[in-house]
Formats: C-alpha cells, structure tokens, sequence
C-alpha cells in the first residue's frame, strides 16, 4: 500500500501572484486533498492511480480543475493561479449621480411604499423624490427641477419607455403631478446627472420608474378620499395577473370647505381608467402591457397687475392617453433581449381670456436592446431607438394651425469592464440623428467606481448630453439645434448596518441653449446662442436602525447655476434654481396603535425674478421657502388602512415671484401681484380598503 501512494504538492497564488491561504485542493470524486498553508503551499497523499482531475477552489474565486495522471510517487504541480470571481454580492456598483430605489444590493434611497408614506409628496413620485438630494422645490410648479436645470431637462421613463406629457396639463401658478399611480410600480431609478447611455435627450437626469411584475394574489382594492375615489381590481395566479382601476377626483367640495386664495371658477376634476398586464411567456420570459387615458380640466380667473375686475378667465380641458407594451427575456448562454413600444398623446383645449387654442402632442417611442456577458469581468449592452414626435397648434376661431413632424434614431453601446472586485469602469457612446433639426450627434459617457473600504465607495461619472429644445419653442423655429450639458460628478458612498451618507459634487457646463426677444408669452427670433453652468455639491444621511420603530434621512443641496436663456442677454441666476435646499423627512412607526407618524420640512433660500422698477436682470430675491408636513397611517384592521396628510402645517405665506404689469402706471412704476400658494394648507383624507380571499391583504401588497 505504501507503494500505491503518490505525493501531489504545489503551491496557489492570486492573479497578482499573491498566496492565497486556506485553497481547498483535492482528487475530484475521492477523499485525498488539502488545504493551501499560510504561504499558498499545499501537499497531500493519493492512493488514486490513473488519469484524474484535480481540483482547486477558494471563496471569491473561480475553481478551477487541472487533468493529471497518478502513475508516479511524486508529482509536483506547477503554481496555480486563481481568478476572481465577480458577482453582485462583492463587487462594487457605480453611484456617481445615480440612486436606485428597489435594489437592495446597491445603494437604495427610497422604496415604492416611501413614496406614498412621505408627508409633503401627497401620494406623487415626484413630490417624493423633491425631497432626495440634488432637487429643488419650486412649490408652484410641482415638476422634478434638478441641479439647476429646467423640468423640461429631466426625462421620464416607464419600463425604459419614454413617456410623453408624464406631467398633468395645468394654468399658470397652479402645481401639477405626474399622471401615474405609484402602485403600479416595484422601483424607481433617478439620476442627478452622469447617466447611462442608454438613456438621452435631457440635459440633467432621468427618472425610470420600473412596473411590478407578476402580481401576488388576486384582490380588490376600494378608495374613499377627500378629493374623490378609485376602484382597482387585480387578477393573478402563477403565469400572469391583469388589473385594471378607475379613478375620479374633484376639489369642488374640498375647496367649499377649505378657504382658497385662488379665484376659482370650476375647481380641478378628472377621472381615468388604467389597465397592467404581466405574462409570462415560455421560457422564462416576460411580456407586459399598460395602458391609461384619462381626461379632466379647471376654470380659473387669474388676476392681471394694474386691472380691478377678477383677472383672466382661463378654461382648460385636458385628455390624455398612453399605451406600452414590452418583453424582456435572459438567456443562459448570457445574452438578454428587450423590445418595447410605446405611445403617448396629449390634448389641451384652452380659453384664455376668449382666445381659443387646441394643442396636441403625440410621441410614438420603438426600442430594442440586446446585452451580453462574455464572462463576469465584462459585460455589453446595444440598443436602437426610434421616436416619431408629432406637434400642433390651432386657433380656433381663426382657423390658423402651425404644426410639425419629426422623427428621431438612436443607436447607443455601453460596455461593463470589471477590472477588480474594487474597481470597475463603465464606458458608453451614444449616436442621435434629427430630420427636423437636420442634425447628427455623438455623445461619450464614463464612469468608474473604486471600493475604498469594505462599506465606502468613490465613484467619477462624466459624459455629454443633448436635448431638443422644448415644442413651443420648436414650432416657431422647426430649424432649431440640440441643446448640450457636460457633466463632471464625483461621488462619495457608504453604507453599514442601515445607514446610508453620500456626498456628491458635481459641475455642469450649458451651450447652445434657447434664446429669443421680447416677452416669454410672445417670444421673438427664437434662436440656440444661450449658455451657462451649474456646480455644487449635496449630501444626504438615511438611517433606519439607530432609532427603534424609525426611519429618517436628511437631505441638503447646494447649486450655484447662472445660465443666459429665453428674454435674458447676461448670465443670471435662473427662477427655478434656489442656491440652498434642505429636507428632513421623518417616519416612526407606534406598533400599540398600529400606527406610523410622519414629517417632513423643505427650506430653500428664496428664487430669484426681476422686478422692472430696478435696474438689472434677476435683480430680487423672493423671501425663503417652508413647508411642514405631517402624516398618520392607522392600520385598525389587516386590510383597511386610514391615511391623513396636511402640508404647510405653519400656514408659512411661500411667494414663488412677482407678476408685473406689461406698462407702467402714471407714477411710472411697474404694478404687480405676488405668486402665491393656492391655500395656506393642503389637507388629504383617504380611507383604503382590500378584499380578498384571506381578509389579511392591504394596499400595501402593492408597494
């Protein structure tokens, strides 16, 4: 026997040549092996004989066998070098400018249900995220405003597909929302700048919201609320689940009981339909398809300065339609493919002080993306997008129309290279093509991150962007180019045991920007000569262990942006970017009354106008912005819910700016009127209630 035994010795070593200790080597499918000693050696006997396999494995790296034959007393190995093995679990992710809001291994700043549990957000995605780092709260505006840029610059996504009008049409002064339901969705991805190629035509960030998959029980889900009510009905087994809700609202009773400062002829009312669908297809792939129309108006009469009778009588009548279908599908030998169309049409029948207007933008939206993994170091995504963007005005008892057509093609190539478990690189073109414009471009985009400590990260991004100017501006000059943005981001994250803090500073530069004479309702010479910069920084602190039953986090921004634009001839500080944003959002839960408290509290330094009695451009100030919110969700019972909200607790007076009059008066000066907060407060009560088999189901199922 002893004669039958043979001496199998080496050693093991990284890829750097390091030694690697505690290697498992082994005869595959016997007893005989070792482990590697401190400085990688190994040596072990084998009563095996004959061609066999040797294995060597080791956690975080790839195992690896080596064919030998056992026909001698002593075989000795030449040194075995092991790679590393990359997964989601131990290798870094790229933060710079990015907050991913469902994936838990990467660095998660809200989820679905913090969306509608935040206080001042009312139940809206975007009223959620205006208190995340790098936003700005413009109160009468209500879109997504972002390191100094405009809320045209944010583009918005539904399963990757750009959604046209995401925003409810609205007058003047008057906050709008986005259209969707946050329940209709799992996560949210929302850039700040540095942005995947993937993803184009907006100067600052994208927001993706990314819909729920499969549904998970069949349930029925009755609202009652103090601005209308809703029934949603969902229907789900282990292949597919459909649901379908319809919704109305209207403030005419709210706004009997609640004292507003606006002169309101017919309150806001409105209703919708919306249609989710998942199937899964054979296999392991998913097709989806949502759908919603909805239709609503107002009637307002809006003060003029220098004028003693109500003002501007504005009658608005919105309809609104969007359609997507999409599939997605991965495959085992490491390609994954997605496909998916989308269309959106928007309509808005406006009186303003009887002249009629009928505007109408559609936008048609194909795309197809195929990614594909070499190997766990290097990763591959391409795509091709097409967009057909219809637009159109017509005054109506004039009969006058102008209108214009477009289609747009993009190509775009993003490579993951995986140069370490601490170090990875992402490198992106993306190629864009304009019939209207007559215009072709091609904007590079990088980022790297590099782990530096077990829990912190620093992350660079840096890239180009385009965007076409806005429609109303594109209808009186269809020439008119590409906007640009150049990002430079740098990024510091770090996260342990519930507790998340990242700093960010960022620079962006603006060229080719739209610039035209005369007043912005009746704009002149609309041209692209404007340009501009935005730089700061902000910081942000999430902590959901240190207090029992609590979460909070902690948001302040600030954003240094002068740009030339629209009717101004220098470089000034645009009236959506205040220099100084805070938000502090606080949410405990009380499991003895079965309920969770809230608060949240928005600051920002004031937003800058010009006032035509001095001299200069943006040349005041407003005084500085607050808003005070609480909440309470009471859960009496498994599948009823009551939530209440109230915001601007202090009934602080927030001006956002000044309406000055076109002429001055006979003393000269130019009158104006303050542009204020519909009501002191908003108030919201909702009552929700789910049936379904077990009784035990909620609304929160759906988030």
């Amino acid at each position: 026997m002893a004669f039958g035994q043979t001496i199998i010795s080496g050693k093991v070593l990284d890829e750097k040549g390091i030694s690697l200790p505690g290697a498992n080597v082994f005869i595959k499918g016997s007893f005989d092996g070792t482990s590697s000693d401190a400085s990688g050696a190994f040596s072990f006997e084998s009563s095996e004989s004959g061609d066999q396999l040797l294995v060597v494995s080791m956690m975080g790296f790839k195992s690896q066998e080596f064919p030998i034959t056992l026909s001698q007393s002593k075989i000795e190995i030449p040194s075995i070098k092991l790679i590393e093995e990359f997964n989601e679990m131990n290798t870094v992710t790229i933060s710079a400018g990015a907050m991913e809001a469902s994936d838990e291994k990467k660095s998660v700043i809200l989820r679905p249900i913090d969306i509608v549990t935040t206080p001042s957000a009312m139940g809206d995605i975007v009223g959620a995220f205006q208190t995340l780092p790098g936003t700005s709260t413009v109160g009468n505006d209500g879109r997504l405003f972002v390191r100094g840029g405009d809320a045209s610059e944010v583009g918005i996504y539904i399963d990757g597909m750009r959604v046209g009008n995401a925003y409810g049409t609205t007058a003047g002064n008057v906050p709008t929302r986005t259209r969707f339901n946050p329940n209709l969705f799992k996560g949210t991805f929302f850039s700040t700048g540095g942005y995947s190629a993937e993803y184009g035509q907006a100067l600052s960030s994208t927001l993706a919201l990314n819909t729920k998959d499969l549904a998970k029980r069949s349930q029925g889900d009755l609202s009652i609320m103090s601005v209308g009510g809703g029934y949603s009905h969902t229907l789900a087994n282990e292949k597919r689940s459909i649901s379908i809700s319809g919704n109305i609202f209207d403030l005419k009773p709210y706004q009997a009981l609640i004292k507003q400062n606006f002169d309101w002829e017919r309150a806001p009312f409105g209703r919708d339909v919306e249609l989710a669908a998942q199937q899964k297809t054979s296999k392991g792939g998913l097709w989806k398809v949502l759908a919603r129309t909805e239709s609503g108006g107002m009637q307002l009469w809006q003060p003029q300065p220098g004028m003693p009778d109500r003002g501007l009588l504005i009658d608005l009548k919105n309809t609104y339609s969007y359609a997507q279908t999409n599939w997605r599908r991965g495959f085992e030998n490491g390609w994954s493919l997605f496909g998916g169309i989308s269309f959106s049409q928007n309509k808005d029948i406006l009186n303003l002080g009887g002249l009629d207007l009928e505007r109408k933008n559609q936008l048609s939206h194909a795309k197809w993306t195929a990614g594909y993994d070499f190997s766990d170091r290097l990763a591959v995504k391409n795509g091709v997008e097409y967009f057909r963007n219809d637009y159109s005005e017509v005054l109506t008892q004039e009969s006058l129309e102008r209108s214009f057509g477009e289609n747009q093609g993009f190509l775009f190539t993003e490579w993951d290279w995986y140069l370490s478990r601490k170090l990875v690189l992402r490198s992106g073109l993306r190629a864009g093509i304009s019939s209207l414009a007559e215009e072709k471009w091609l904007d590079p985009r990088t980022s790297l991150a590099y782990k530096i400590s077990k829990n912190g990260t620093l992350s660079f991004a840096t890239g180009r962007f385009h965007q076409l100017p806005e429609e109303r501006f594109r209808i009186l000059a269809p020439s008119l180019k590409n906007t640009e943005s150049k990002h430079l981001i740098l990024n510091y994250l770090y996260q342990k045991d519930g507790k998340t803090f990242r700093a960010e500073a960022f620079h962006k530069s603006y060229d080719h920007l739209v610039r035209f004479e005369g007043i912005h309702q009746n704009p002149r010479n609309v041209r692209n000569e404007g340009d501009g910069f935005a730089r700061g920084f902000d910081v942000f602190f999430r902590d959901r262990e240190s207090l029992k039953n609590t979460d909070y986090w902690i948001t302040y921004s600030f954003v240094d942006s002068k740009r030339s634009y629209f009717q101004y001839i220098g470089q000034v500080q645009p009236d959506f970017a205040p220099k100084h944003n805070l938000s502090v959002v606080v949410k405990h839960f009380v499991p003895s009354l079965k309920s969770q408290l809230g608060l949240s509290w928005s600051f920002n330094d004031g937003l800058a106008y010009t006032d035509p009695n001095l001299t200069g451009e943006m040349n005041s100030k407003t005084g500085m912005f607050q808003n005070l919110s609480l909440s309470w969700s009471y859960l009496p019972q498994p599948n009823l819910i009551i939530h209440g909200a109230i915001t601007n607790v202090t009934g602080h007076q927030n001006i956002f700016g000044y309406q000055y009059a076109q002429n001055p008066n006979e003393q000269g000066r130019f009158e104006s009127l303050p542009l204020g907060q519909g009501a002191p407060r908003f108030l919201f009560l909702g009552i929700f209630f789910t049936l379904s088999k077990d009784k035990n189901a909620n609304n929160l199922n759906n988030l």
